[in-house]
């Protein structure tokens, strides 16, 4: 499976799923983009590593840190491997003694922890085929995205009036929008 690099774009609500939030992350080597929807409690969790707050007492995702570290162990890396029926599926790496176990995980908990750890985030080639955008990163301005696919059967003209509306949405970081749109996309794909 290859997987691609990736970082944490943005964090925004999306107040029509009822206080969940949109994480976008980014290739790291190019300009494709995965909105992932994850609840309060763990965006607020990987929010609070990566502005430096430190809660007077541990979180979770603190804890589960704190044992991994006091049982000699580290993280290496997490993936999100799969998606599944609408759902996001991740991996999270630890090295045990020059071993590598891999463990099952919402995407959400491996980048909280992955934060943490200061570990790498990947996304496997074939979730960005299903679910990325790729993001115009050109200074003409010009609104532009296209849904990573390898099914070129879509109307032109269809596709970039949902490429434009999806870039906007992005753009706005109404990911929740944006993830609808890239829905549609991949309905005239089929």
């Amino acid at each position: 499976m290859e997987k691609i690099a990736v970082e944490i774009l943005g964090l925004s609500s999306t107040p029509s799923h009822g206080g969940a939030y949109a994480l976008l992350l980014k290739e790291v080597n190019g300009n494709r983009q995965l909105p992932i929807i994850i609840g309060a409690l763990e965006a607020s969790s990987i929010a609070m590593e990566m502005e430096g707050v430190k809660p007077p007492r541990p979180l979770t995702h603190d804890l589960i840190r704190n044992i991994i570290e006091n049982l000699s162990l580290t993280i290496i890396d997490v993936i999100i491997n799969e998606l599944r029926d609408g759902t996001f599926y991740a991996k999270i790496s630890i090295e045990n003694l020059s071993q590598i176990i891999e463990i099952d995980s919402r995407p959400s908990d491996a980048i909280a922890l992955a934060v943490r750890f200061g570990s790498p985030i990947y996304v496997s080639e074939d979730v960005f085929d299903d679910a990325g955008v790729v993001g115009d990163d050109s200074d003409e301005g010009e609104e532009k995205a296209e849904v990573v696919s390898k099914h070129p059967s879509v109307k032109v003209s269809e596709l970039e009036q949902l490429e434009k509306k999806l870039q906007k949405f992005i753009d706005d970081e109404n990911y929740e929008q944006a993830a609808k749109v890239r829905d549609e996309i991949k309905k005239h794909q089929r």
